[in-house]
Parts: structure tokens; sequence; C-alpha cells
């Protein structure tokens, strides 16, 4: 076993109190080092790259409050009232991959925006430890400043080529997570797309709610894209989402690849499927198109 694998399970062991926990606390655990598992070790670089011919893209600086917020984006050049899609990074902050599935986007007719939404807690780019970066940063993250810093990037795209008709949400992980919260805190959201998003946890005085939580007050449709060898995101979690969606009349899709690991978009990780990656990519074109973006 890996150094990194046995850090990851000694700190999912010590998480773990004599008593049995209850399912929200053993489901919290275990998606903490499932995912640390998932992004050790990391590659040296993406396998997909994304030019940015005939793309504007960039760093730009976002006022929220007395803070400002670093973002970068992308958008076909010269382009005017473009559907503009949030991008929601991991844990790992806004690094390469991110800023290339944005202007993968870009390539695609959307405007996409990156947040740093760590800006405040810290700089995950500094911290090579994945236990650190949960503990040191992630953990002290509020829901409500993630969704405040998303609104202020709406409201910035409006004015920087995006139609505000057309906005839609999609998250990556701990980013995936936050694309379900939002679809039910933005009323003018589009659609959304979770990538392996964490669906059930322990509530909190900073994340209140989870998903789950939330499901009968969606929106937008969520297509949600999951592994069936996900460590840290159990299938049950996934049936009780669908069957929420379902009994509260939401409009929602929750699939399932069934050899896939967690992260197995992420290009840069020994997680990386090329397969259902590919097909999740397709599936999260056709759900924006089919929702009108």
């Amino acid at each position: 076993m890996s150094e990194a694998s046995q850090t990851a399970n000694s700190e999912f062991d010590s998480l773990l109190p004599a008593a049995r926990l209850d399912r929200r606390a053993f489901v919290t655990t275990l998606a903490a080092a499932g995912f640390a598992l998932a992004v050790q070790p990391v590659q040296a670089s993406t396998v997909i790259r994304t030019d940015n011919q005939g793309l504007e893209d960039g760093d730009a600086k976002i006022k929220v409050g007395n803070d400002e917020l670093p973002v970068y984006f992308a958008r076909p050049a010269g382009g005017a009232n473009l559907p503009t899609v949030l991008v929601v990074q991991e844990i790992l902050g806004v690094h390469e991959y991110i800023r290339d599935v944005c202007r993968r986007l870009a390539k695609l007719g959307y405007l996409a925006i990156a947040p740093e939404l760590f800006i405040r807690q810290g700089d995950p780019s500094k911290i090579e430890n994945v236990a650190a970066i949960l503990s040191d940063i992630v953990s002290k993250v509020p829901d409500a400043q993630v969704m405040g810093d998303l609104d202020a990037c709406a409201a910035w795209a409006t004015s920087h080529g995006g139609d505000p008709a057309r906005l839609a949400i999609t998250g990556f992980c701990w980013g995936g997570r936050i694309a379900w919260l939002y679809a039910a805190h933005n009323p003018k959201l589009t659609a959304g797309v979770a990538w392996y998003g964490r669906l059930d946890g322990i509530p909190s005085e900073l994340t209140p709610q989870h998903p789950l939580d939330i499901a009968a007050q969606l929106h937008a449709p969520v297509l949600g894209l999951y592994g069936g060898q996900d460590q840290g995101i159990p299938l049950d979690d996934v049936e009780a989402m669908r069957t929420a969606l379902k009994d509260a009349g939401k409009a929602g899709e929750l699939v399932v690849y069934p050899d896939a690991p967690h992260a197995f978009h992420a290009d840069y990780r020994p997680s990386f499927r090329p397969t259902e990656a590919a097909d999740g990519w397709q599936r999260l074109q056709t759900w924006l198109k089919q929702s009108g973006m």
C-alpha cells in the first residue's frame, strides 16, 4: 500500500469511534477517506489539453463585499449573450484541469467561469497533504459563502458577455455537491450537472444541509454522474436521491457507471476513466442543450 493510501486509511480509522457511527457520520468519514485515496498520486499534467484558439480567456477578480474573488474565465472570442456555465472546483482549487474544463465549454459556445471558492480560507495548491487540505481549508468553508460567491459570478457574467436567462452550473467532487445545493439556491438557474458530488453528510453550522435534504427545493433539473466503485459515495445514497427527486416531482437524472471509481473524469489522476469520462461529457452537453442552454 502506498504512503498516501496509508495516510488516508489512518485518518479514516482515527475518525471512527468505538461505538457504531450513525449513517451520516459514516458517510462523511468514508467520503473524506475515499477522496484522499482517489487524488493520490497526482499526475504531472492533464491528458486532455484544450487550446485557447478562438477564445478569450484569462484571470479576473470579482468584488464580493469587501473581498476580491479571483476567477478564471473562457468564452468564444467576440461572443455576446452567451449561455453561462459556473464551473465549481474540486478540493484542489482552480488548477489546470478546471481551467481546461472551462476552455472545453467555451469551445462549445459557453461563457465558463471558475471561481477560487477557498480564497478566504487558504490556498490548496500550497498544501501537498490531502488530509490537511480537507481539515485546514475545506472544512472551514461555509456553504452560504459559496452560494454568495457563485451569485456574484452569475452577476459578473451578465456584463461580460453572458445571457442572464441562461445560467448553468457544473462541479466535480466537492463541487458536485455544490452544484446540487446551488440548484436549490438560485431560482434563475437553468440546469446543473454534478460529477460525483457527495449527497449526504452530517449537518453542521457551516454545512447545514446536503443534497438529499434539499431535493424537493431544486429550481433547475440536475444531472448527477456517479461511479459504481466510488469508495466515498454509497450507491444507496444515489438511489435515495433518485427516489427523492421522483417523490418531489423534480426533473433530474442520476447515472451510475458500474466500473468507475471516484473522480473518473479527472484526467490528471490515476482514477481517470476515458470511456466513462467521454460518455459523461457527452451527457453534459445533451443535458445543457435539452435544458435550453
